[in-house]
């Protein structure tokens, strides 16, 4: 499984580090919009989606939403209504998905489920793709607040963890956890911020733009407000497939599930981080 894990990731780097580092934004919105379309495969299957058919036309509705978007990008990407919307469908939508439980996702209407599902991932690729075009810096920092928050939950939960945060989704997550996510956000904030003070990396972060347009204090809530939905996001895939008696989205990806278990956690972070961004100057 480790060797399987190590090679998977070790391709998907020698893909993804090219189109990331080339010159236009267009050859990393081309890779993301593949594995996103697999993605909307995935999401199929994983909501009834029986046969190859529906779940095949599924992932190539959403390469042609995603094609589509990109020739208007800067367009479509500066409208900061689509992130608030899509922000506060995440925080409404999450808490009522998360509060009915997996028993309650398959209540919801077959074609709603499937429509949402792709709707927002469509939304989070054209996040990630904005993000691109804003700087590779300003991306980077959007994606590891997400792994900071993951890293550090996972740690603080296996020696602190006494709470459980949603047993019946996911039951070896805990309050605990949460909290050190949160701790591992700011400090990844503090030490960013204090590493653009000493270098030119480009593009402003996200911590860097939130500092300066909500203040520290902003700064934190920011910081509270993404760590949570990283939790709802990664949260929400978990109940999808719970009730869908799957362990994984799907085997895609050798060692690490499909693409749906690697970007669970950034779909309602990535349209946060612009919708945040985009806010005006609190003084």
């Amino acid at each position: 499984m480790l060797r399987q894990r190590v090679i998977t990731a070790l391709v998907l780097l020698a893909l993804l580090l090219p189109a990331l580092f080339a010159r236009s934004p267009l050859p990393f919105a081309l890779f993301t919009g593949v594995l996103i379309s697999a993605a909307g495969w995935e999401w199929a299957r994983l909501n009834g989606a029986t046969t190859a058919v529906p779940a095949l036309a599924s992932g190539a509705l959403l390469a042609v939403l995603c094609g589509a978007s990109l020739l208007r990008l800067p367009a479509m990407g500066q409208a900061g209504g689509l992130w608030n919307a899509g922000t506060l469908a995440w925080i409404v939508g999450g808490a009522l998905v998360l509060r009915a439980g997996p028993a309650g996702w398959p209540k919801w209407p077959p074609l709603l489920r499937w429509a949402l599902g792709l709707g927002l991932l469509w939304l989070a690729w054209l996040a990630l793709a904005q993000a691109r075009t804003i700087g590779i810096n300003f991306l980077l920092s959007v994606l590891c607040v997400v792994w900071a928050a993951d890293i550090s939950a996972y740690f603080c939960g296996r020696a602190f963890g006494r709470n459980k945060l949603a047993p019946t989704i996911s039951p070896g997550k805990s309050w605990e956890g949460v909290y050190g996510g949160v701790a591992g956000v700011l400090l990844l904030a503090l030490a960013w911020i204090a590493l653009e003070s000493q270098f030119e990396l480009g593009s402003a972060s996200v911590f860097k733009l939130l500092q300066q347009t909500l203040g520290w204090g902003g700064l934190l809530l920011a910081a509270l407000l993404l760590t949570a939905l990283s939790v709802v996001g990664d949260l929400f895939e978990s109940l999808v497939k719970r009730a869908a008696g799957a362990k994984d989205s799907s085997a895609l990806l050798p060692g690490h599930g499909g693409v749906l278990d690697r970007v669970d956690a950034l779909l309602p972070v990535l349209p946060a981080a612009l919708a945040l961004i985009s806010l005006k100057p609190l003084w």
